[in-house]
């Protein structure tokens, strides 16, 4: 569930309203640490979808400002690609089909990796690549991003939540365009510290307590779209046919654990 919809770089009412919309306010907890998740370290490289991994999002959508519904169909593993696609296809209330897969299990601080290309321009799309617990999940709404928004697929956003709130977004390059091949994305969430990275270049740090997540989150891997964002994520225009994000690998790294691939950001670290 990517509640996301703060709009960099300039400041945005939208996100309150969204998340009011959404979930309700999210009640004031005290701060669990994120610390003994139960989730392990893990790379998943889509040789198969592994069902004891992730649930596939069918039959519900996120709100009225999503103008489709996860379907099932949407979701495609093959040749070590997963392939979420949107597609003008109706299901339930909704005139379009979207992919989503969320981990089962939730993870807290550690070094999380994706390997992702997204689609070409694409108006009113956001390709996502975040973690996230929420009111759904009867926790604070914590979440940590990577957006693509396809009406400009030569830059991504970087977003943190803290109980329901943002303001730590951040716009930055992804050199030759997250469209025209595969790019490396990761974020490191420390006690202290949370660190964004782009094919191993470190592009954003959040140190303050204040904007640093502290619940176990789940991965999820998304492609949505918007007929009332246009601000934010560009005026929808229907593609007519499917768009697509593909996912090559995606990787967990608990602290204290080695390194599980070559050119891991993990890797780095130790």
């Amino acid at each position: 569930m990517n509640t996301n919809v703060a709009i960099a770089p300039f400041a945005s009412p939208l996100p309150a309203k969204l998340i009011a919309a959404l979930v309700g306010l999210c009640a004031s907890a005290g701060a669990a640490a994120a610390q003994d998740p139960q989730g392990k370290s893990f790379v998943d490289n889509f040789d198969t979808l592994d069902r004891s991994r992730w649930l596939v999002s069918d039959g519900w959508d996120n709100g009225k400002h999503q103008n489709c519904t996860w379907a099932k169909d949407q979701v495609q593993v093959t040749d070590g690609v997963a392939t979420l696609s949107f597609e003008p296809k109706p299901y339930k209330a909704r005139d379009y089909s979207c992919g989503e897969i969320q981990t089962k299990s939730r993870f807290g601080y550690g070094v999380y990796e994706a390997r992702i290309k997204s689609s070409g321009v694409a108006p009113g799309l956001n390709a996502a690549f975040f973690s996230y617990i929420g009111p759904v999940h009867k926790q604070p709404h914590d979440e940590i991003d990577f957006e693509i928004l396809t009406k400009d697929p030569t830059k991504v956003q970087l977003n943190a939540y803290i109980d329901g709130k943002a303001g730590n977004e951040k716009l930055v390059d992804v050199p030759g365009g997250a469209d025209r091949d595969f790019n490396d994305y990761a974020f490191v969430w420390e006690k202290e510290r949370l660190q964004w990275y782009v094919n191993g270049k470190l592009v954003h740090e959040l140190t303050s307590p204040s904007q640093l997540p502290s619940h176990p989150q789940k991965i999820f891997f998304s492609l949505w779209g918007s007929g009332t964002l246009d601000e934010w994520m560009g005026q929808f225009v229907d593609p007519g046919k499917a768009v697509t994000m593909e996912v090559d690998r995606v990787a967990y790294t608990a602290p204290g654990d080695a390194c599980q691939f070559e050119g891991s950001v993990a890797c780095k670290l130790q």
